[in-house]
């Protein structure tokens, strides 16, 4: 997903500004789809905006600079769902965790064993905010794919407890060698 595209769906729910457009992106609804720095957001809305696929307005603030509030409009609209009739890009999943993990036989056990609790505890949180969204619709796919998340994020949390011990069983035979790691 281009951030472009990202920008029009979630201007679809409602006009924002840039900050609440990244807000979005990296901590709300949107997180789980792409990532978008401020660096590509603004780029991407003055361009949405001189295609007119989206229109801005100033909001005057008592004591601040008045801020850019961002429209999504109908040919805004027509382009994000039309972009998700394209063929999608391959899912990416990146984890510091699992470079952690491929060097296990090189940390020792209590490297793996705190990598192991860290990453039971990120899972843990996360099942928290995802069993926190409410939805003002329950048919919607919105609801959906919180639900698909969910039992992800179940099914890695089984994964580790049922196999977490694989990988310190694996660190044991670099006990001896294992350097000092910084918490």
């Amino acid at each position: 997903m281009s951030v472009r595209s990202l920008c029009l769906a979630i201007l679809t729910f409602g006009d924002a500004t840039g900050y609440e457009i990244r807000k979005e992106s990296t901590e709300g609804r949107f997180s789980y789809f792409d990532d978008a720095s401020y660096g590509s957001i603004y780029p991407a809305l003055a361009r949405l905006e001189a295609d007119g696929k989206v229109t801005v307005r100033e909001e005057q603030q008592h004591g601040k600079p008045a801020r850019k509030v961002y429209s999504i409009t109908e040919a805004g609209r027509d382009e994000f769902l039309a972009s998700l009739c394209e063929p999608q890009a391959p899912d990416t999943f990146k984890s510091p965790f699992l470079l952690i993990a491929m060097y296990a036989s090189d940390l020792g056990p209590d490297v793996i064993r705190r990598a192991l609790d860290r990453r039971k505890q990120q899972i843990l949180a996360e099942l928290g905010k995802m069993q926190e969204f409410g939805y003002d619709d329950p048919r919607t796919g919105e609801r959906w794919i919180n639900e698909y998340g969910i039992a992800c994020m179940k099914l890695t949390l089984a994964y580790l407890e049922e196999h977490g011990d694989d990988l310190i069983n694996i660190a044991k035979g670099a006990d001896k060698a294992a350097p000092v790691a910084a918490e």
